[in-house]
């Protein structure tokens, strides 16, 4: 079955800052490392697995970026949102690449479909070197796999747990973000910002490009009152 990446926006889209300089890697060090020489002569697979808001997409995305500083092929696959694809034409042809960044494979495993092609796929990357990063929720031991060749497989490489940021990493990891941005954001300010996002990562990082624009639009600092005001809060 033909394929072409141009019928599938998705697989491509990178969002700009998800790179290795722009994560937080307090806790995540030794997997930064790991990933950031994935290409250069490091582990070929490299599963990690952690919950929502914990950098999982963000680090497969910025293992593409680099893979494009470096000059090399690669693709980012988002699984949750690409599972009414059929997986044989996804994967058609990856082998071709430098790396495989397949996200979300918790949101595809029990179809027997979908099992069989992984399988397939990690055969034929492994064949050829190919480097391949895989994201799940979930460690690879509960994963409800039917294929055992596919569980198999996806015990070959080197396994990292991303540690869960709690409170105080998650509003360090947005002043982070923030300062990377060339924004300052004080503790009582982030701390307003962070309570009204409701702890959430995503809506926080949300935020932050809100946030970030009206500042350089309207040349205004970032203040509880201009907060208010930008995010009609």
């Amino acid at each position: 079955m033909s394929f072409s990446f141009e019928q599938l926006p998705l697989a491509v889209q990178l969002r700009d800052d998800a790179t290795f300089d722009n994560f937080y890697s307090e806790s995540n060090t030794l997997l930064l490392n790991q990933l950031q020489q994935q290409l250069a002569g490091g582990e070929r697979y490299i599963y990690l697995f952690g919950s929502n808001g914990s950098g999982r997409s963000h680090l497969l995305q910025a293992a593409c970026h680099r893979a494009s500083a470096l000059d090399r092929t690669s693709v980012y696959l988002p699984l949750a949102e690409l599972r009414d694809y059929a997986p044989e034409a996804l994967f058609e042809g990856l082998e071709q690449l430098s790396l495989v960044c397949l996200d979300d494979l918790h949101c595809v495993i029990g179809q027997v479909n979908w099992e069989e092609q992984l399988f397939h796929l990690f055969n034929r990357l492994a064949d050829k070197g190919v480097a391949l990063l895989v994201a799940a929720d979930r460690a690879v031991r509960v994963l409800d796999t039917t294929l055992d060749d596919l569980s198999s497989r996806l015990n070959w490489g080197s396994v990292y747990q991303l540690v869960t940021p709690d409170d105080s990493q998650r509003l360090s990891i947005f002043q982070f973000r923030a300062r990377e941005r060339g924004l300052n954001v004080s503790d009582e300010v982030g701390r307003f910002i962070y309570h009204r996002c409701q702890r959430d990562m995503n809506a926080l990082l949300a935020a932050l490009d809100r946030l970030d624009k009206a500042s350089i639009t309207q040349q205004r600092r970032l203040t509880i009152p201009f907060v208010k005001t930008i995010m009609d809060w």
